[in-house]
């Protein structure tokens, strides 16, 4: 076991204490033990705390077949989220398959930010476009619970996923919607809509690493500079909030100058940039102001 290359924990009676030392040595990258408790612990199911408590058990040997599998395909590149089927977000544990973006911290400022502008003492109406797994409009909902919460995403797989999320933490009154952007939407309006787009540059190197190349790239990359989604979305808006109604958007770090021009041009007014909790650019938002008429057109981006 001196060389972690080479140790397969099927062919060895390791303790638990010396899986995850294994495969601590192997994962690169500062969340390697973090990640080797949470393989191990899929594999074995059990938790953080029992790793710890039972550190000299050695695990049956189908269950180290089980972990060396999952570590082999960690190393390969495959998000952890994927290996475990399950990723935290807000308050909850979500359901994550390939078919969705894995949810990220990030997008809990977004959903902080909406949560500001929509009161919890009466009912309102808000949209989650290209829902995915339903973080969004999941979190809202639970904030929110007189709210009427649709998301739209064009994935059938990732509704699929988003309508299992809602039913397992009991959020029935979540209504979720096949179609583009705006499109499954037709004559409704809102108080707040929220959308985390893709917003990567087709050609951008980091497609090709990491965690990426395994998430769908149509919920990852849009266009020559990342921004042909947020420009559909933006030019849409107007159609559909109502006065005074939100439309908040994420996107990458870089982002935020250009983003605030497109809503701009779009006929959003009180266009500001938000940052997230590292202090980088990370939500646009801007509003129909109450003397605007959202029926005199929608000027072209």
């Amino acid at each position: 076991m001196d060389d972690a290359s080479e140790f397969r924990p099927s062919q060895t009676a390791a303790t638990v204490g010396a899986l995850l030392a294994a495969a601590t040595r192997q994962l690169p990258g500062d969340e390697a033990r973090a990640e080797a408790e949470r393989l191990l612990g899929h594999a074995l199911g059990v938790g953080s705390t029992w790793l710890y408590t039972h550190r000299d058990d050695v695990p049956a040997a189908v269950e180290m077949a089980d972990f060396e599998r999952l570590l082999e395909r960690r190393l390969a590149g495959e998000p952890v989220a994927y290996l475990l089927g399950r990723r935290g977000f807000w308050r909850f544990d979500l359901q994550v398959t390939p078919a969705t973006l894995i949810p990220r911290p990030e997008t809990e400022r977004l959903v902080e930010l909406a949560l500001e502008r929509l009161p919890a003492d009466r009912p309102l109406r808000v949209a989650d476009l290209g829902t995915g797994t339903g973080a969004i409009a999941l979190a809202i909902a639970h904030e929110r619970p007189m709210a009427t919460v649709i998301a739209t995403d064009a994935s059938a797989d990732a509704l699929e996923v988003a309508r299992a999320n809602a039913q397992s933490l009991g959020l029935a009154g979540v209504e979720f919607r096949e179609g583009d952007w705006l499109a499954p939407l037709t004559g409704e309006s809102f108080d707040l809509i929220a959308s985390n787009p893709p917003y990567i540059a087709e050609d951008d190197a980091h497609l090709s690493q990491g965690d990426l190349r395994f998430e769908p790239r149509a919920a990852l990359a849009s266009g020559a500079d990342g921004l042909d989604d947020i420009r559909r979305i933006a030019a849409g808006a107007l159609a559909h909030l109502r006065p005074g109604g939100w439309l908040l958007v994420e996107h990458g770090w870089d982002q935020g100058a250009a983003v605030r021009a497109v809503f701009e041009a779009a006929g959003l007014e009180a266009v500001q940039t938000e940052q997230d909790w590292e202090r980088r650019d990370r939500v646009t938002l801007g509003c129909l102001t109450d003397r605007r008429d959202p029926t005199a057109g929608t000027p072209s981006v």
